[in-house]
């Protein structure tokens, strides 16, 4: 379901120019997202290698990679001198970064999320660039608001979310040398039935744990939509940076999914507290005009995941810690 490209897709990979790389390409989307780049290119016919670089500390997934088309390489991108050990790509999609563990380990975070961008954007100068961002860098906003719009300000809050703007900004001063292209691509939530926000109320529901109403809405996407969008970005990097914010078309509320979850499972949630007046919202009203609305419909990804958790299907047990609204991971 992750990794069947659209016929958009298909038509895109037609005109991207040259090879791609993936940077970090061993964390929870890098897999299903450098697949989906192999099938594009083979289905539009083109010779188009597709790397994808990381540690790749999970053996499976690495053999995944390479059965379905995509070249691995096996690297810590922090070592001295390990950037200059990669070929040359065209097109790079960077997903190298630190989130969860940030607490108490404040300096590694800003060491991996502003660091090697520096030396990323000099070894690929020139290059098309997706960077991958997050929509926490954006301030809370009322949940009748619509969310945060692709040009407004960023208000990070916490080391996490000001390292995240920190990457933004070195790919964004990369971006005005005229030769690199970038776009930095904020996304918030993708979901993937091994986790995601969705993932995270179904646990709680199905194992009648209680759920706080505090931080009552949210965002979310389907992966596949959230890994097109971000291949079909490399067409829409410009010099300087443009922004494209990437989640579903919805304002969810926590309470509905809950209740979803409660008649699928045949449980009644557990909800305490009562959902406050503002939250991280995004508004991706930009990415639809560029590559429509997502196939995969709330509803869908609702039942999918609640399918998923009670046939027992392989679950990764990392929270996304949505509620979280100190800037504490």
């Amino acid at each position: 379901m992750l990794v069947e490209p659209s016929p958009g897709l298909i038509e895109d990979m037609k005109k991207i120019k040259g090879d791609i790389m993936i940077l970090g390409a061993g964390g929870k989307m890098g897999p299903s997202l450098a697949v989906l780049a192999a099938k594009a290119a083979g289905g539009a016919g083109v010779n188009k290698k597709i790397w994808a670089v990381s540690r790749f500390s999970d053996e499976v997934g690495r053999r995944f990679l390479e059965e379905n088309g995509v070249t691995t390489i096996s690297l810590d991108l922090m070592a001295d001198g390990a950037l200059e050990q990669l070929p040359d790509a065209a097109n790079l999609i960077y997903m190298a970064g630190k989130k969860f563990g940030t607490n108490g380990n404040e300096s590694e975070t800003w060491k991996m999320n502003v660091s090697l961008p520096t030396l990323v954007t000099r070894r690929f100068s020139g290059g098309n660039i997706v960077v991958f961002s997050s929509g926490n860098i954006y301030p809370q906003v009322p949940i009748c608001s619509g969310g945060c719009a692709d040009w407004e300000k960023p208000v990070p809050v916490g080391e996490y979310a000001m390292s995240t703007l920190g990457r933004e900004r070195v790919f964004e001063a990369a971006s005005k040398d005229g030769k690199t292209k970038v776009l930095l691509y904020r996304l918030n939530y993708a979901v993937d039935l091994r986790y995601g926000v969705l993932y995270d109320l179904a646990q709680k529901v199905l194992k009648d744990e209680i759920i706080d109403l505090t931080s009552g809405n949210f965002n979310c996407v389907w992966q596949g939509y959230a890994n097109e969008a971000a291949i079909r970005g490399l067409l829409h990097a410009e010099s300087p940076a443009a922004v494209l914010n990437v989640t579903g078309p919805e304002t969810v509320s926590v309470r509905y999914v809950a209740g979803e979850f409660g008649k699928l499972f045949g449980k009644e949630p557990k909800l305490t507290g009562a959902e406050e007046d503002k939250a991280y919202l995004n508004n991706a009203a930009r990415c639809f005009e560029l590559f429509g609305y997502p196939a995969v419909t709330l509803r869908q990804m609702i039942k999918w995941q609640a399918e998923w958790l009670l046939s027992g299907g392989r679950v990764l047990n990392i929270p996304t810690h949505f509620e979280e609204k100190g800037g504490s991971y």
